[in-house]
């Protein structure tokens, strides 16, 4: 069978639930739901398990600092024996307009602090991402505020349409491969 690691990045704690910054971590949350499948704590991250039409997916929220999530996908990776063509990692963006989905290949890790430490750990960036737009309603020099900010009213309201998208999107490329995902997902959720 094969195996995904589907990871969420966010940040743990009380006072990070319901950021834009956890997007990840929601992302991947919606997806245990819908499995009907809870999370342990275990080294570096919380992990569930879930097998989807013939693949296994393991589901990680690292339990890192956002900036040490490379720790917890590196550790994983191994001690799952998942190979990295098979890793998703899910994040948000704040190049990309609220509520818009970005699947990709590889990339830069967009001053993403949390990509950036998976790339130094990994050695690399040929690793899968889907970026979901939280948009950039800040002033300059207050990018670090608006991603640890709480989501609009608005926001909310198209959250869950979003999100349940979001993780179709996951199960699409465990199942249906990553170029066919992209097509059928990446764009403003609507």
């Amino acid at each position: 069978m094969d195996k995904f690691l589907i990871v969420g990045l966010g940040n743990i704690g009380a006072a990070y639930q319901n950021t834009r910054h956890n997007i990840g971590f929601e992302v991947v949350d919606e997806l245990a739901k819908q499995a009907e499948v809870s999370f342990s704590t275990l080294r570096y991250g919380a992990l569930a398990e879930t097998n989807y039409k013939g693949k296994k997916l393991v589901l990680l929220k690292p339990t890192t600092l956002m900036n040490l999530s490379g720790k917890a996908v590196r550790h994983w990776m191994n001690h799952k024996k998942i190979l990295q063509k098979n890793c998703l990692i899910i994040t948000d963006d704040v190049h990309l307009e609220f509520g818009y989905l970005r699947m990709r290949k590889q990339g830069s890790d967009g001053g993403h602090n949390g990509l950036k430490d998976i790339q130094e750990r990994l050695g690399n960036n040929q690793y899968a991402r889907l970026r979901v737009g939280i948009g950039a309603d800040y002033n300059k020099g207050r990018q670090a505020d608006f991603v640890l900010s709480s989501w609009s009213t608005n926001e909310e309201k198209s959250l869950p349409i979003i999100i349940d998208r979001a993780a179709t999107s996951v199960r699409d490329f465990a199942t249906q491969g990553l170029d066919k995902a992209m097509n059928l997902h990446n764009g403003i959720v609507s």
